[in-house]
């Protein structure tokens, strides 16, 4: 038996990379999977493997860009199986470059498909699982935390986790449970195939779509295949620094030199000191 028995998953951005690897490892552990992507055949060939290992599964190909097609995704799942139990929002995409080079179109993409398609897909999501409950795992990066040539990327992926922060809080006690993964995989979006196998990190959303990451509500797990950490919420530093009202510019200027200066948090990912 496995940790995903009688429930019903949506991975969306499943026809390759990171997310034909979830599908695969959701349905290994007894998950009936609806396969969703903009590619039908890539959708179709994982349904295939699935099959293939005796597993249950479905394709969709939709953009999870237009609301009523990302409605239609979590439709389809529960037209399929009778219920959904669980989205993982993977469906991503990807570039790369100095500020300065990304085009407005560029822009417009990749906060269409990164951010309001995990939107959409959610919101269609939550509706269905109000009253029985669920998991929805918004799919992160390390970028958001600041990568060299990520930073239009990672600011969608910030959004996503934004996102899991948030949702978690409203949907708190409602049975339905939020979480966020950052992963360090091969995803198929031209990463370097130094990168750890999808296959080594998908284990992990498996897990996260179980009754056994129960404690995990709200918060975002990191993992490479090899070392599991979660990521620490957003919060602010402390020390805070407190006056009475009517603060000079030199009152701030002060305050940063004499005390928040030396408690600077490094930045990026991996972590970078900022200039003193």
């Amino acid at each position: 038996m496995g940790v995903l028995d009688s429930r019903a998953v949506v991975v969306t951005g499943g026809g390759y990379g990171l997310g034909r690897a979830y599908a695969l490892a959701a349905a290994a552990e007894g998950a009936s999977v609806l396969v969703n992507d903009v590619d039908g055949d890539r959708a179709a060939a994982v349904v295939q493997e699935i099959a293939d290992r005796g597993g249950k599964a479905v394709a969709e190909q939709a953009s999870v860009v237009d609301p009523a097609a990302a409605a239609g995704i979590v439709e389809a799942c529960v037209d399929a199986f009778g219920q959904i139990d669980g989205l993982v929002n993977n469906a991503g995409v990807i570039t790369s470059g100095d500020p300065w080079t990304v085009g407005a179109d560029d822009i417009r993409h990749l906060v269409d498909v990164n951010v309001v398609g995990v939107l959409n897909t959610g919101v269609a999501a939550i509706a269905a699982m109000r009253g029985r409950g669920g998991v929805i795992v918004n799919v992160t990066s390390g970028s958001h935390l600041g990568m060299p040539g990520l930073a239009l990327y990672g600011a969608t992926k910030g959004a996503v986790a934004s996102l899991t922060y948030g949702w978690a809080i409203d949907l708190a006690g409602s049975g339905i449970r939020v979480v966020g993964f950052s992963p360090l995989g091969r995803s198929g979006m031209g990463r370097s195939d130094a990168l750890p196998p999808a296959e080594d990190v998908a284990p992990a959303v498996a897990y996260l779509l179980s009754e056994a990451a129960a404690p995990l509500h709200g918060q975002v797990v990191r993992f490479d295949g090899r070392a599991l950490s979660l990521l620490s919420p957003p919060a602010y530093a402390e020390p805070v620094v407190a006056r009475g009202p009517g603060w000079t510019v030199a009152d701030v200027a002060d305050a940063v030199d004499s005390t928040l200066r030396a408690t600077t948090h490094p930045i990026g990912h991996p972590p970078v000191r900022p200039v003193a």
